[in-house]
């Protein structure tokens, strides 16, 4: 009799398990239609179980993911990549990121994009949950939720996801069951397509700030970050991706930081805003008005930034590797086959608009 309670009871918490994690595979954001970026965190631990390393690591924001193609790498240079960027990363979460890839593999150089600097407070749950909720669980992710939650936050809410996504049932559709078990591919290698195209929007600078001091706890991280790259021998160098308008604007006052903190630590660091060497034309090089580029930019971006990874850096190219070879360019079919289709999806929705 009291064996049969047992199964019984082991039965229904069986049971009640099950139906508690169906629930969350249903109720956790997909990131299909919408906010696709909530998928890239995830995307890279499948390019690294298939055995595949990386020469080059971008990490950040929304400015390295919509910057550099690496794709565009291979195809010019020869060099393997990936972009380990998400929405609004922050620097540690940046640092985190970087420490965890660091347990699948060690690459020749680290990229890493300042723009986040200007944060020194953890900024929204949405997009903390983009980059977070797609990370294996590790002392990584561990470090990243603490030091990113808001204070409206449990670190519970993270282990047990269902009971932030709980409330998601009204807004339910398709794709939530069409992808419980695995989600849609959003980007090439990290790098996520943008087709369209909308000219810069104004000339008009940036607001004037009352301090322009870069939060300390930001150089604290890049501090972690220079320090762990120093440790396993990798190259880390600092960037600002172009964008030209004032919403999003870079002021001179944050240049000069990290121009004294890179010049300090025997850093390079490049901004690329206004560099007439890339090409970038605001005009038709830009999906969002001057925000980010669109894949037109990025793959001048790319192309500039690649001479400088073969040329200064000695990055190789692998393209005498059979293996990577193959590798590598059936990615690089894909990326032409994915941008093809977007461009034609992109031409036919300005033509319904006119």
């Amino acid at each position: 009799m009291i064996k049969k309670r047992i199964i019984c009871a082991v039965s229904v918490l069986l049971v009640l398990a099950a139906l508690l994690w169906s629930a969350t595979l249903v109720l956790e954001p997909k990131y299909a239609s919408q906010s696709r970026e909530g998928n890239l965190v995830a995307e890279y631990y499948g390019e690294v179980d298939a055995g595949n390393t990386h020469q080059v690591i971008f990490v950040g924001d929304c400015e390295v993911y919509e910057s550099f193609v690496p794709a565009v790498l291979w195809e010019e240079y020869g060099i393997t990549s990936y972009v380990r960027g998400s929405a609004q990363q922050l620097i540690w979460q940046s640092y985190y990121l970087l420490e965890e890839m660091l347990e699948y593999e060690t690459p020749e150089v680290v990229v890493f994009n300042v723009l986040s600097m200007k944060y020194g407070d953890p900024q929204n749950e949405a997009y903390n949950r983009m980059t977070l909720d797609g990370m294996r669980w590790s002392k990584s992710k561990v470090g990243a939720i603490n030091a990113s939650m808001t204070d409206e936050e449990t670190f519970a809410s993270y282990i047990f996801t269902l009971l932030r996504y709980h409330s998601r049932w009204s807004e339910l559709s398709g794709e939530d069951f069409k992808y419980m078990l695995s989600r849609p591919q959003v980007a090439y290698n990290g790098y996520m397509i943008q087709t369209g195209i909308k000219p810069m929007e104004s000339e008009r600078e940036g607001d004037e700030l009352f301090d322009y001091t870069l939060p300390s706890v930001s150089f604290d991280y890049l501090d972690k970050m220079r320090e762990l790259c120093a440790e396993k021998g990798i190259e880390l160098v600092l960037i600002k991706s172009p964008t030209n308008t004032w919403k999003y604007w870079w002021y001179d006052e944050w240049d000069k930081q990290i121009c004294d903190y890179a010049e300090k630590y025997g850093l390079d660091y490049y901004n690329f805003i206004g560099n007439e060497a890339i090409g970038i034309d605001w005009s038709t090089d830009t999906y969002d008005g001057g925000v980010h580029l669109n894949v037109f930019g990025a793959e001048k971006m790319t192309s500039h930034f690649g001479q400088l990874l073969a040329e200064k850096y000695g990055v190789e190219s692998l393209k005498t590797d059979k293996e990577i070879g193959a590798v590598w360019d059936k990615k690089l079919s894909e990326y032409k086959t994915a941008k093809q289709d977007m461009m034609e999806v992109s031409v036919k929705a300005s033509s319904s608009r006119q």
